[in-house]
């Protein structure tokens, strides 16, 4: 089993300044999964998602081409060249920082254009004290006056069964809601949940064809809710029906979903807050659906090719929440 690679620019930005601290966000430990074309980071795909009074927690999903991230990129197994581990996402992020700041300083004397370049790779080391060997990812760069190299701790890697099992669950995980509605002032989004999530635990969430987003908190004592309305939709569409527009938000949404036209289903506030971290990776577009059946609430970021309006296939990021009401279909 063997893994080395050195990073891009472009991809060691990326992981640092974006996607690690969404994923630390969302939750302490991750995996990383590598195969002979993307390199992903992974968060509770192997947890039980159904399971605990409050689902298990939501699912998310960053994926990268191996190019964007890497150059010479080596990767070998036994498990179809795949290699997956998991590690603590803040001691992965301190790793990059160290390294970056070496990298930072100017090129030692006799190095090339462009030097030094990061490398990362799989090894197994013998720690003091320790009759067996541990694995670690190593981060190595140099600059002109420091040379670094930085071990990051590692589960040993998944076995071919539970590498079977990771590859399963992040298949089931691509299939998308029939109609996604683009909410397009996250930050809006985030200061309404802020203010909802003094209300109540469990939060009702209807997506509809017409392009409404509602959100909706009940309590013995107060109903308190908001609704984003004529979003640009994704998918399965449909045209509001003229009559409904005199009807309480609440009435519009039931009669959407009697229509077959909405889904609704109930999460935990908890985990719709977690998933608003992941702001901090800086998606261009963001998107809420259900898939169909009500199973979870999916949450979409889509990423733009720098300087144009292109999706960057490069990158694909989303967020599943385990829903706490089978919902309404």
């Amino acid at each position: 089993m063997k893994f080395k690679a050195f990073f891009t620019d472009d991809g060691i930005s990326l992981l640092d300044k974006r996607f690690l601290p969404a994923m630390d966000k969302v939750g302490r430990v991750c995996h990383v999964f590598l195969t002979p074309t993307h390199a992903m980071l992974l968060h509770n795909l192997l947890g039980a998602t159904a399971a605990g009074p409050d689902g298990g927690g939501p699912q998310c999903v960053a994926q990268f081409a191996k190019d964007l991230l890497f150059r010479e990129y080596n990767l070998s197994s036994r498990n179809g060249n795949q290699i997956a581990f998991s590690v603590e996402v803040a001691l992965l992020q301190r790793a990059l920082r160290s390294v970056l700041a070496v990298h930072a300083q100017p090129p030692a004397a006799g190095d090339g254009p462009g030097a030094p370049a990061i490398q990362v790779r799989l090894v197994n080391k013998l720690p003091a004290g320790s009759r067996s060997a541990t694995p670690f990812l190593t981060f190595e760069t140099k600059g002109a006056r420091a040379a670094v190299v930085q071990d990051v701790p590692i589960s040993r890697p998944l076995s071919r069964s539970d590498v079977e099992r990771l590859q399963a669950a992040l298949d089931a995980a691509k299939d998308l809601p029939q109609t996604l509605v683009q909410v397009p002032d996250l930050p809006q989004l985030q200061s309404l949940v802020d203010r909802l999530k003094n209300v109540g635990d469990i939060l009702t969430v209807a997506v509809t064809q017409y392009g409404d987003l509602h959100l909706q908190v009940s309590t013995s004592l107060v109903t308190v809710g908001s609704e984003f309305r004529k979003l640009r939709v994704v998918g399965d569409r449909a045209n509001a029906p003229v009559g409904d527009q005199n009807l309480t938000a609440s009435t519009r949404m039931d009669m959407a979903v009697e229509r077959g036209e909405a889904l609704s289903v109930q999460v935990n506030m908890k985990h719709l807050v977690k998933s608003l971290h992941c702001h901090l990776a800086k998606p261009d577009y963001t998107f809420y659906g259900i898939v169909p059946g009500g199973a979870c609430l999916t949450v979409v970021f889509q990423y733009l090719i720098p300087g144009t309006r292109l999706p960057d296939k490069s990158i694909s990021f989303y967020c599943r929440l385990p829903v706490l009401d089978p919902g309404s279909s």
